[in-house]
């Protein structure tokens, strides 16, 4: 069942006043027409001072108004950033009172760990396929009852409780950084990091740094991508015969986390190197299960997900027809990691518009505009394309290419 949006909540809140549209907009000083639209859903989002004009002449509380904007947020509409991203970072970044008390934590027992884990998966399934409002929406209470189970654990289940946390603030971290919030994904991140180390969980703390080292590259910070990613895999290095699926599979996500960084600072050889090394930890997991409780994310290592990394690697060293020849050897798609998969089509569509093949680029990025919209809109990549296509293409725009153009924000075309 979708939830009330904020038109459905200012026409309920109206009615009930009860005020006409007319009425409400001489009110606020609100123009009817932003009223209208908001009721009507062809306008989803509005700034801050707007609404809280309209809770003033409503005579409500502006959060009433506001409730879950986590639908605007997965379809990074205008304006909607700053109200969307309130309930997670009350969770990420909660405000403490002088005695240490987290304002507005849940009060009472906070349900049992298969419960937590149960609501962690279900998140983290949203995620993978690309529903960000459900997973915002989900993650913030999860977030506080996770907190609150690791604050209260006993010493014998404080280990499984600080594992559960570090997962959790990963795949918040994760969905931050989709959304484009690097300083609270780098809250969340860091804390998570924090959580398993107190647990002492090599694994999950290595996951987490393939995650900080994917947004420092997001924040051009490339170098200490690259190093922090180094200097855990050498940390870590598993002995293949030995190790267990787990480990080879964490070992393996920092080692392309440091081979994408290399190949971003133009050292390709290195890059190719630790790409050939994932590639021998992802054969040895082979069909091996890597046991329970790990997000898809860590299971989703494999020599698929190593070949992406190739191509990708060569869209950064600007080979368009290497990226080509590298990816009719990745398994055809879409594979369970969806943000994965997603962005090695992008890649794909890339070299077709350096080739000049912009039928083909403009395919590539249609199936994308179908199968994950709310991704695709907050790709710059994909936007990148899409405006290089307009730029150098002959024929008239497709509508296609008009749909694309339409849902990333390009300029109109010509």
């Amino acid at each position: 069942m979708s939830r009330p949006t904020i038109g459905d909540r200012l026409a309920a809140l109206r009615t009930n006043a009860p005020f006409t549209q007319e009425q409400l907009a001489e009110r606020s000083g609100i123009s009817v027409e932003v009223v209208r639209k908001l009721e009507q859903g062809t306008r989803k989002s509005a700034r801050l001072e707007t609404l809280h004009a309209l809770a003033r002449a409503l005579g409500v509380a502006t959060s009433e108004l506001v409730g879950d904007t986590s639908e605007a947020a997965a379809r990074a509409e205008p304006h909607s950033r700053p109200l969307s991203l309130a309930e997670i970072r009350r969770a990420v970044a909660p405000v403490r009172a002088l005695t240490g008390a987290t304002l507005g934590a849940p009060t009472g027992a906070p349900p049992p760990p298969g419960v937590l884990r149960a609501r962690l998966h279900t998140i983290d399934r949203a995620y993978q396929r690309n529903d960000y409002a459900q997973a915002l929406a989900e993650m913030p209470p999860l977030l506080l009852d996770v907190r609150a189970a690791a604050d209260i654990a006993t010493d014998e289940d404080q280990p499984a409780a600080y594992v559960l946390l570090a997962r959790t603030l990963h795949l918040a971290g994760n969905l931050l950084i989709q959304l484009r919030a690097g300083d609270l994904a780098q809250t969340a991140l860091s804390e998570a990091l924090d959580a398993a180390r107190r647990c002492g969980d090599q694994v999950v703390a290595a996951t987490v740094i393939q995650g900080m080292c994917w947004l420092l590259m997001r924040q051009g910070r490339i170098a200490e991508a690259a190093e922090l990613a180094v200097v855990t895999a050498d940390e870590i290095e598993p002995r293949m015969r030995r190790a267990q699926p787990a480990e080879l599979a964490a070992w393996g996500w920092v080692a392309t986390a440091a081979s994408a960084a290399y190949a971003r600072d133009n050292r390709p050889d290195d890059a190719a190197e630790l790409v050939d090394a994932a590639a021998a930890a992802a054969a040895r997991i082979g069909e091996r299960d890597l046991g329970p409780g790990h997000l898809i994310m860590v299971g989703g290592f494999d020599s698929g997900r190593v070949q992406m990394q190739r191509v990708e690697n060569a869209a950064v060293a600007g080979d368009p027809g290497r990226v080509l020849e590298l990816s009719t050897l990745v398994p055809p798609g879409p594979s369970p990691l969806g943000s994965s998969w997603q962005r090695h089509r992008l890649d794909v569509a890339w070299a077709h518009t350096q080739l000049r093949q912009y039928g083909e680029a403009t395919a590539v990025l249609g199936e994308l505009r179908r199968a994950a919209p709310a991704w695709l809109r907050h790709q710059r990549y994909a936007k990148d394309i899409v405006q290089s296509i307009k730029e150098q293409r002959r024929r008239a725009a497709s509508a296609e290419l008009a749909e694309l153009s339409s849902l990333l924000g390009c300029d109109a075309l010509n």
